[in-house]
């Protein structure tokens, strides 16, 4: 009785819809601050040998080791390179430090004036500090402004110690978060991003992270953004280049000798906000231009598409047995993805559904589904959603049914 109804329509017919004390280790490397977290300036040039990243337009060349692009809004992957394979992240650990402070915040099981005793630990730490002392009480908040803005190792560790009772403690609650937010591609050794064996993520997992941040915690996400920072007498400069530059809002940067630079940058123009993770980059100049070209790229490349408005019927389709003749279709909540600016030209716009709906249908059920191919949908991929019913049709009475069936033998209707 039912056969598939199958609609494909080209881009432009669719434009008009729119044990030891883990410190003490630490202690003896600490001649090699410079390579352990601190971020530094302009450093020593490496010969920089730009490879090419997937991208749904083409390769696009960048020197980052591992890189990844990612429009927020829709969470289309823009570009990678290497994106799943782990490796050290530096400072970037601390994005996930601040996810669990956040976390606890939002919870209500911390407040921003409630303070933490600065531990010897804590105090002990080398690479870039916030220069916390030994005793003292800080507040949450400063610490949190001591992560972002100073890339504190020091106020990582307060916060770990503060939350947990002890860093390895806090440790298990990072492996553990990362877990449920499918960061399949990371480990953690210690809060701060200092050089261990096994402490590694992937770029693919700091992305998802920064998405976690900006989205989950819009009330605390602005302490990314802050250009400078005083405690205890010191003022110190963001050290992530871009917001130091006006050109992110946000999030975090990274250094070590192992790991090279990295970089979690996101910013927002005219509603759009993209999220650019680089690790393995050679230079401090490097990430600075890096970051900045990557995301102009994304933003004069790509554009987010309405192809669906909330509400809006894609389809009517025929209703079997029902007590209307037909049902309209639509993509609950619309569809936005995000394309290339010429995607009219070669994008196709599939409408799968079976013909007719038995009845009874029920408003918001899935029906079928809509799929988007073609040029400018990374290589392989098909993007779809659920096509669901727009509203309810009751099933026929016995006896309309009975006539339904008689028309159906009679005329093939």
């Amino acid at each position: 009785m039912n056969s598939r109804r199958f609609l494909l329509l080209s881009g432009a017919a669719l434009s008009s819809f729119a044990a030891v004390p883990a410190w003490a280790k630490r202690k003896k490397a600490a001649a090699k601050s410079a390579a352990s977290g601190d971020e530094g300036g302009p450093g020593t040039a490496t010969a920089a040998v730009s490879t090419p990243a997937d991208t749904p337009v083409g390769p696009v060349d960048t020197v980052a080791s591992h890189a990844i692009v990612i429009d927020f809004n829709t969470n289309a992957v823009l570009l990678t390179k290497d994106a799943d394979t782990p490796s050290p992240p530096s400072s970037l650990t601390k994005l996930m430090t601040i996810y669990i402070t956040f976390t606890q915040l939002k919870a209500g099981k911390l407040t921003l004036g409630q303070t933490f005793t600065i531990s010897e630990h804590a105090w002990h730490m080398g690479g870039s500090r916030m220069f916390l002392q030994v005793g003292t009480q800080v507040t949450i908040e400063d610490l949190i402004r001591g992560v972002f803005v100073d890339s504190g190792n020091d106020a990582a560790v307060a916060l770990a110690e503060g939350i947990a009772g002890s860093e390895d403690a806090f440790v298990a609650m990072m492996n553990a978060e990362a877990k449920k937010l499918g960061m399949n591609d990371s480990h953690f050794m210690d809060a701060s991003g200092w050089p261990a064996d096994g402490h590694v993520m992937s770029v693919r997992d700091i992305a998802t992270l920064a998405t976690h941040i900006i989205r989950d915690f819009p009330d605390y996400y602005h302490y990314a953004g802050e250009q400078t920072f005083t405690y205890n007498k010191i003022t110190q400069q963001n050290r992530n280049p871009l917001v130091a530059a006006g050109l992110g809002d946000g999030l975090k940067t990274g250094h070590t000798e192992e790991g090279g630079y990295s970089e979690a940058g996101s910013t927002e123009r005219n509603g759009r906000r993209i999220i650019v993770v680089l690790n393995g980059l050679p230079t401090w100049d490097s990430r600075v231009t890096e970051s900045k070209r990557l995301m102009d790229w994304a933003f004069n490349t790509f554009q987010d598409v309405p192809v669906f408005a909330a509400g809006q019927i894609v389809s009517q389709a025929p209703v079997w047995l029902g007590q209307v003749p037909t049902v309209g279709l639509t993509v609950q909540g619309g569809l936005t993805v995000t394309l290339p600016n010429n995607w009219r030209d070669g994008v196709k716009i599939a409408v799968d559904y079976p013909a007719p709906i038995p009845a009874p249908v029920i408003s918001g059920h899935k029906v079928g589904q809509i799929s988007l191919s073609g040029t400018g949908i990374p290589p392989g991929q098909i993007i779809t959603t659920d096509l669901v019913a727009a509203g309810d049709v009751p099933r026929l009475g016995l006896p309309g049914r009975a006539m339904a069936r008689l028309k159906h033998f009679i005329t093939g209707a």
